[in-house]
């Protein structure tokens, strides 16, 4: 698999702060297992942010300020992708050596033969594979630590396209098989893409195969014409 999109630097610096949402974080973190590029990348950034804590001036807490943070941080979250113990740097590894997850689809998704989900979307539970439009069917991936998070995994035939529309915030899609083009570029497995309110497009899938993508959104899709009266419950 040859990666030819990747996250921005925005992206992966706000990814190694832990700054990035829930949502756009997951699709980093399945991206970083297929490209060493972008692992480097977070390493350096990890590194800078580091250093600059070693360099910071110390400063005083205040007696409750342990008690206070726990309270911020809430119940512990529900274990799988990044959300678990350890650093991201543990997580990346436990990706690379531990033992294969069992598939866990979702009803009405087909994977091509050969095919499988990333092993971050297996400990999440996705809804069912919904019709959105001819050829396209959707089911939203839970996000449990992020209530706001919109996280969905796409089923686009072949030749099929994603209606017209724009973004609220910043489109972020990982392709998990197949590929898509738009104005931007051609996109296959590994890719991702960013897209931001700037942009408008109907991304179109190859003739030759199904593509399967996962997207998250920071904010809401806004489709073009009657269609996006009937898509909007979905995305």
């Amino acid at each position: 698999m040859s990666v030819h999109s990747h996250p921005g630097d925005a992206t992966l610096l706000r990814y190694a702060a832990g700054t990035l949402p829930a949502g756009p974080a997951l699709l980093v973190e399945i991206h970083l297992q297929g490209c060493p590029h972008c692992r480097a990348a977070v390493r350096r950034f990890e590194a800078v942010g580091g250093a600059l804590l070693d360099a910071a001036e110390p400063a005083a807490l205040g007696a409750d300020a342990f008690a206070r943070t726990l309270a911020r941080l809430g119940p512990a979250p529900v274990s799988g992708g990044l959300t678990g113990g350890g650093s991201r740097r543990d997580h990346l590894e436990a990706a690379f050596s531990g033992p294969a997850a069992a598939p866990r689809l979702p009803e009405g998704l087909v994977l091509p033969e050969g095919v499988r989900l990333p092993r971050p979307l297996t400990s999440r539970r996705i809804g069912a594979m919904m019709p959105v439009a001819p050829g396209v069917r959707v089911g939203r991936v839970h996000v449990p630590e992020d209530g706001q998070s919109n996280v969905f995994l796409f089923q686009i035939g072949p030749g099929r396209a994603i209606p017209r529309h724009t973004h609220d915030g910043t489109e972020y899609t990982h392709v998990i098989c197949g590929g898509f083009s738009d104005p931007s570029g051609h996109y296959g497995a590994g890719d991702l893409v960013e897209a931001d309110g700037d942009v408008e497009h109907s991304p179109r899938v190859d003739d030759d195969g199904t593509c399967i993508c996962l997207a998250a959104f920071e904010g809401r899709l806004r489709f073009r014409g009657l269609l996006g009266v009937v898509l909007r419950p979905f995305l």
